[in-house]
């Protein structure tokens, strides 16, 4: 009976492998924190993308003496950085996945007298998630981050 008990004290007082117990408990936890903190870096690395994007095309079209000619060149400069176009040889790729010419709204400046300005949009482009995909992991495509940049710039032309 003396030997089961010491052999339970014994049990009872060895502290092999609680790391490992303390690990498991907290490895979820650190895994969600850290893809959580990659996908906001992606989520805010493509935002100042497509906001630099908007600022650069206002950029050129306030410089431009017709906008409604430029616009095929401004919304290149959003898609890729380069006026000439995309993804031929020796030129730029599109800057992000699934951003395409149809999410660039040019606004030209009004006619009339006084200060003119035109306006850069980038609508529908809907932040898509690597780490985890909500979307897939919940069954649907109802989940979805939407960003919208827009710049506003003085029409510099007259």
């Amino acid at each position: 009976m003396t030997l089961l008990r010491n052999t339970v004290r014994k049990f009872l007082r060895c502290e092999s492998g609680t790391q490992m117990i303390e690990f498991a408990l907290v490895f979820p936890m650190l895994l969600v924190l850290f893809a959580g903190t990659t996908e906001l870096g992606r989520l805010f690395y493509q935002y100042t993308t497509l906001a630099k994007g908007t600022r650069a095309a206002a950029r050129y079209l306030s410089t431009q003496p017709n906008v409604t000619t430029s616009t095929t060149a401004a919304k290149n400069i959003v898609l890729c950085g380069n006026a000439a176009g995309c993804g031929g040889t020796g030129q730029p790729p599109v800057s992000l996945p699934n951003l395409a010419a149809a999410n660039v709204v040019v606004t030209p400046p009004t006619t009339g007298v006084g200060v003119h300005y035109v306006t850069v949009e980038i609508t529908n482009y809907n932040y898509q998630f690597l780490v985890f995909n909500l979307n897939t992991m919940i069954g649907g495509s109802n989940f979805n981050v939407p960003l919208t940049a827009r710049t506003r710039m003085r029409y510099m032309v007259n």
